[in-house]
């Protein structure tokens, strides 16, 4: 009976390491996407003459300058009028 116990907790681990080895590729190969600037919508927007705050700002939460929002390139309206994509 001890034996099968130690059997089962030794598969127990064994599956629990291979789901993380998986879990960890996955996770890399989405991180390596995003560097890349892949995006999952399919929607890209220039960001050149962007500071780095304003692409942070972008990326984290959406939200375009607002120095860009007069000049027509990017529609209020399309975007609820917050300035963000999607119009969250």
């Amino acid at each position: 009976m001890e034996v099968k116990k130690n059997a089962m907790l030794w598969i127990a681990i064994g599956v629990l390491f291979l789901s993380v080895l998986f879990l960890t590729y996955k996770t890399s190969a989405i991180g390596k996407a995003g560097v890349t600037g892949a995006s999952v919508t399919g929607n890209t927007v220039d960001t050149t003459g962007w500071t780095a705050n304003e692409i942070m700002n972008y990326e984290m939460h959406g939200t375009i300058p607002a120095r860009l929002q007069s000049r027509g390139g990017v529609s209020s309206a399309s975007s609820g009028g917050t300035g963000m994509v999607g119009g969250c």
